[in-house]
């Protein structure tokens, strides 16, 4: 330790950091790359985590009324003669060039009044509420820099940085360390601004996701995107081919985005399959389009009609779902259906699935159309040919027939019968995901030619953690968001939640060609993050000292650490059994 007071231990800007944090969460388009690469619960804001890492290091400020920080030598003073000049240059440093918490009352203002901001309205604010903002459009309103963790420190900066940490800890070669890294903020933040990163993680899954978030954008910098899309165009050609025949088009030009399903049991009364949905939507707002189930008496099952406009919507009031609280409601009958006779249809293998609408893109638009005779022909046949790979795919051990254990996330699978993960999968959504990691597998041991084994790695990761993204977003978990028209992936609440209806990717056309684009923008991203000043190429290099370590193991004994040699632990540890980590991962690691 020195023999120092620290910058945290006097003063951070928490109000400043909790407003700039709200803002990098506050649009899910524009959230950090490391979001869009891999789920992963809990991540913490890039602002707070560079924060926190750099007042834990610098030195406080000298002051008579604080005994406890030693004096400064006069090149500081000098650059420094007031702590607020200091308190600026941090600010600065973390990439908050402005004031957030001014432009936090502006858009809640705004908001409340129902104004849109533009420069005009904003020049024309109280003068202690904003600061005279540039006319540059790319810049967002009403803060007038960019979002602070889009910011890579500058030489300048970095140059006085080091000084001064020099100065307080008597070296440049700053050594921090994450013992419980998870989804990788706080040591990628680390590693933007010079300093020697040990990340250790526990969690296999997230060991895997820190080698692509910290390592691999490091190490290869954006070139490596180059090969991931040439090796996924390829992963995505041979799943289209083998998976074309089970997801057929109602013409040569439609491109099917989804499916609708929901889960079905026998009516107590008829016998005939009720389809459970807690509501009918397929969009809300200004053009909504609904689904009306009918229940015709000569029919053998509900049929599904498509309307569209507020008046068609209103006279099928899709609110009224037959499923609400675990209780169902029979369209054949209008009587409920216990909740403990749905569940009893689950638990015994009873419970069936019907598809109810197909989700179609249009150049600008998203329809919907009622399923055909052809699509659930197709559906057949793909639960047919999944059965006929089941023992192939069982003897190589693609098949997730891992057990379940009934837990703080996983409450649902003893109440419903999911005994194994294979049973978060739809029988066609398991031949899909068999044929995409079967083909995968091909071009990781076949196919990937000219590169040296550590690049191969990075794209074989890389394309690996794509299929976690696929099956991440194509499975009986997921379900069909109406208010953002989308699907939403398995893991919208911190559980594995039982879904009475639920969404299919087109998973021959869309799927894996949308993953691998994910992970690919995803990728070049946190390159370019990773791409300033501070960080320090990743791999090995003659006369240098390797700068990122990551280690997989428990955060109790850091083995591979030598004793007195680390100047910064920071840490956000698990918030009690708020996340059940090790639970939700086994999603992945299975």
């Amino acid at each position: 330790m020195p023999a120092k007071k620290l910058l945290i231990e006097q003063w951070l800007p928490i109000e400043a950091i909790g407003a700039e944090c709200m803002r990098e969460r506050g649009a899910s388009s524009a959230l950090p790359p490391l979001y869009f690469l891999h789920v992963w619960w809990a991540r913490h804001p890039l602002t707070v985590s560079r924060a926190a890492i750099l007042a834990s290091l610098l030195p406080a400020y000298p002051s008579d009324e604080d005994p406890g920080a030693r004096p400064w030598p006069d090149r500081f003073l000098s650059i420094f003669p007031a702590f607020d000049r200091y308190q600026d240059w941090f600010l600065e440093l973390i990439g908050i060039m402005g004031d957030p918490v001014a432009s936090r009352k502006i858009i809640d203002w705004a908001k409340i009044r129902g104004i849109k901001l533009t420069p005009k309205i904003i020049s024309a604010l109280p003068t202690d509420w904003t600061q005279k903002l540039p006319n540059d459009m790319g810049v967002s309103i009403p803060y007038g820099y960019p979002r602070a963790f889009t910011v890579n420190p500058t030489e300048e900066q970095l140059s006085l940085l080091y000084d001064l940490l020099e100065w307080t800890w008597g070296t440049r070669e700053i050594t921090f360390c994450d013992p419980m890294s998870g989804g990788g903020s706080i040591p990628f933040e680390a590693l933007r601004y010079g300093l020697t990163v040990h990340a250790n993680e526990l969690n296999p899954v997230a060991s895997v996701i820190l080698k692509a978030t910290l390592d691999y954008p490091a190490r290869f910098g954006p070139s490596l995107v180059e090969d991931i899309r040439k090796y996924g165009r390829a992963w995505c050609e041979r799943v289209r081919q083998r998976l074309d025949p089970f997801f057929p088009l109602a013409s040569p030009n439609e491109n099917i985005f989804c499916y609708l399903w929901a889960r079905t049991v026998a009516c107590p009364e008829t016998g005939k399959p009720v389809p459970l949905s807690p509501n009918w939507w397929l969009r809300k707002g200004s053009d909504p389009i609904a689904v009306r189930v009918i229940a015709d008496s000569k029919e053998s099952r509900c049929l599904f009609e498509i309307v569209r406009g507020n008046t068609a919507c209103k006279k099928a009031n899709p609110d009224k779902g037959t499923v609400k609280r675990g209780t169902g409601i029979s369209p054949w009958t209008g009587d409920a259906i216990d909740g403990d006779y749905i569940k009893a249809e689950a638990q015994s293998g009873q419970m069936g699935q019907q598809l109810y609408a197909v989700g179609v893109k249009r150049p600008g638009e998203l329809s919907f159309r009622a399923p055909t005779e052809a699509d659930e022909a197709a559906f057949r046949i793909a639960e047919s040919e999944s059965r006929r790979q089941f023992p192939k795919w069982e003897s190589r051990g693609l098949l997730p027939t891992e057990a379940r254990r009934e837990g703080r996330a996983d409450w649902s699978c003893e109440i419903y019968g999911l005994k194994t993960w294979a049973h978060a999968f739809s029988k066609r959504q398991l031949l899909a995901n068999c044929t995409a990691v079967e083909e995968l597998i091909r071009i990781a041991d076949s196919e990937i030619d000219g590169l040296d084994a550590a690049r191969t790695e990075a794209v074989v990761v890389c394309l690996a953690l794509a299929y976690d993204k696929a099956i991440n977003y194509n499975s009986n978990h997921c379900f069909w968001d109406y208010t953002r028209s989308k699907i939403a992936h398995a893991f919208s609440r911190h559980d594995f939640a039982f879904r009475f209806s639920s969404s299919e990717f087109d998973a021959a056309r869309n799927l894996i060609p949308w993953c691998v684009d994910q992970v690919e923008d995803a990728f070049l991203q946190i390159a370019k993050l990773s791409a300033g000043p501070g960080t320090i190429l990743g791999a090995d290099e003659p006369g240098r000292a390797r700068v990122l370590n990551i280690t997989k193991g428990a955060a109790q004994s850091l083995s591979k650490i030598n004793d007195g040699s680390l100047c910064s632990i920071t840490v956000d540890p698990p918030y009690y059994d708020n996340v059940m980590y090790a639970e939700l991962s086994n999603y992945f690691y299975v």
